[in-house]
């Protein structure tokens, strides 16, 4: 057997060393530019391609989002796009999520069938929001073009809202509504082992309105906050005893395949981040539907 085909203890998995980096180059690539570190597409990779499906799937996939997320929070930082009142509520709202979706991973959701349930139904619904405004019966919106030039102005930023000047149109949203959203997103997250941004992304896009462009360095801040408080959470948290997930049970993640996701995910992730100025709103917007819902759709049926 070549010395390039590797066994990896703690997860069992047996796969080529340069397959994980590359499936997720390839993934962080494209999904940076909407603010997913693409841990949402790793996950069906692990469970599905490398048959990695104990609870400890997601703390690796935490880990993968450890090492990729900084190369796209450092570009969006970089060129000056980081939305930075977002990322905080962003935080604050998902780090008490990720503590109670660890507890619903192992102790109700730890069977995959039921697990692929659930994630496929949130990810339907958030592909159909996304997908509306492309339908003939939609309002026509002002269509917002790729530009280097992005400048932000923040016009308020309280307890009571966030607004902001963008590209010489005004947005906001209110605070309150963000936390609570934040907080739904840190639970499904810590679940799913995603560190939330798959979900904050889009929710921020469809019923905030908020715009890709601005959304996306917001997110994978967030989801670099999240990740790093989900993987403390299943690697050093007694697992509760129950009849799916028995004392002894290990959720501790498989920190050399998480690895080398990462290192993978770190390049395509900050090359993505330098790409995304360059795409136009609408095309994020549709592409990022698209795959939620193939994804969804592969989960439910």
């Amino acid at each position: 057997m070549s010395t390039l085909y590797w066994h990896f203890p703690v997860s069992g998995v047996e796969t080529w060393l340069w397959l994980p980096p590359l499936v997720a180059f390839g993934l962080s690539f494209f999904c940076s530019m909407v603010g997913i570190s693409g841990a949402f597409l790793l996950m069906p990779f692990q469970m599905s391609v490398l048959g990695y499906v104990s609870p400890s799937v997601s703390a690796t996939n935490l880990v993968f989002n450890l090492f990729a997320t900084p190369g796209g929070v450092w570009r969006y930082v970089r060129e000056g796009r980081m939305f930075w009142p977002l990322a905080a509520l962003i935080i604050l709202g998902t780090l008490p999520g990720v503590v109670l979706g660890f507890y619903l991973r192992v102790l109700y959701l730890p069977d995959v069938s039921h697990f692929k349930l659930f994630v496929g139904l949130v990810l339907i619904f958030l592909s159909w929001r996304l997908l509306a405004e492309f339908s003939p019966w939609a309002a026509k919106r002002p269509a917002v073009s790729a530009s280097t030039d992005m400048p932000l102005r923040l016009l308020d930023v309280g307890w009571r809202r966030v607004s902001f000047s963008f590209q010489g149109r005004e947005h906001g949203f209110s605070t309150p509504a963000m936390l609570i959203l934040a907080l739904a997103v840190g639970i499904i997250g810590g679940t799913y082992g995603i560190g939330g941004g798959a979900i904050i992304a889009p929710f921020c896009i469809t019923f905030f309105r908020l715009p890709v462009h601005m959304v996306a360095g917001a997110a994978l801040a967030g989801t670099f906050a999240t990740s790093l408080i989900g993987v403390a959470v299943y690697t050093f948290l007694p697992l509760p005893g129950s009849a799916y997930a028995p004392i002894g049970t290990s959720a501790a993640p498989d920190w050399w395949l998480g690895s080398l996701f990462g290192m993978g995910g770190l390049a395509g992730m900050y090359l993505g981040a330098a790409c995304q100025k360059h795409v136009p709103q609408r095309v994020l917007k549709g592409a990022l539907g698209v795959l939620l819902a193939g994804l969804g759709a592969s989960y439910l049926f």
